[in-house]
């Protein structure tokens, strides 16, 4: 998503519900014409999906929540001349997360805290906490330096320049790396299964651990749906909050 973009026509913001409501469409008319045995019954039945998908919604969004208040003000901090000197190490913590396979990151937080949703979400908390904080950085950091100054010279106090000023010029990119972090999150939520965390997950691991393949495409276009409409989401709210001009 670049800065500067123009704003999509109505036809192109109904594209992609449009895509979705189709591809979804397909998949229960498919999954209709076939003959399910009772381990596909179990796993394929609307009760079963909407149960997991709200479990994934809910690691979603309460992973992507935490990451925005802990990666945007340590973003804003070490972007702060006084703090030029703890930034190095700062990051080096934040690589931690995704430096490690995501599969071996769930493993270790249920190994040390148990299984269920929350070690679910502070696994996807310690992987998408980077992006958000990298864009927060990078947002900060390419605001101009002489309208800083300038804004200075007008007699603005430090708190004034960066609420008034360097936030808002910084929103685009700050925006570009929740977006990464939340599909980061959809796509990951899936582990939740191996943990007892819940989500669309399920549907998929059962599929391939019973060599159902109906399941494997359900779970699948599923997650990738979900992920797709989060992203749409996420667009719609970046052209809503990205200001004027930007």
């Amino acid at each position: 998503m670049r800065p500067g973009r123009r704003r999509r026509s109505l036809a192109g913001y109904l594209t992609m519900p449009a895509f979705l409501a189709a591809v979804l469409l397909a998949l229960w008319a498919w999954v209709n014409a076939q003959t399910l045995d009772s381990i596909e019954r179990r796993r394929a039945n609307m009760d079963f999906i909407i149960t997991a998908t709200r479990e994934h919604i809910a690691l979603t969004f309460t992973s992507t929540l935490i990451v925005l208040m802990i990666s945007i003000p340590v973003g804003i901090m070490l972007t702060r001349p006084w703090a030029r000197g703890i930034t190095p190490p700062a990051v080096a913590v934040f690589n931690i997360g995704v430096a490690i396979p995501s599969i071996g990151l769930v493993t270790i937080f249920a190994l040390v805290w148990d299984l269920g949703f929350w070690p679910m979400v502070a696994a996807l908390v310690a992987y998408a906490a980077l992006p958000v904080l990298r864009n927060t950085m990078v947002g900060l950091q390419q605001v101009d330096a002489a309208v800083i100054e300038s804004a200075r010279g007008m007699g603005m106090t430090k708190r004034a320049v960066l609420t008034k000023i360097e936030m808002p010029l910084a929103v685009p990119v700050m925006l570009a790396g929740i977006r990464t972090a939340l599909v980061i999150n959809v796509g990951t939520a899936a582990l939740a299964t191996f943990i007892a965390g819940g989500g669309l997950g399920g549907i998929l691991v059962v599929g391939i651990s019973q060599g159902r393949q109906l399941l494997v495409i359900v779970g699948a276009v599923l997650i990738a749906v979900l992920a797709l409409l989060i992203d749409y989401l996420a667009g719609l709210a970046e052209d809503v909050l990205r200001p004027r001009g930007l």
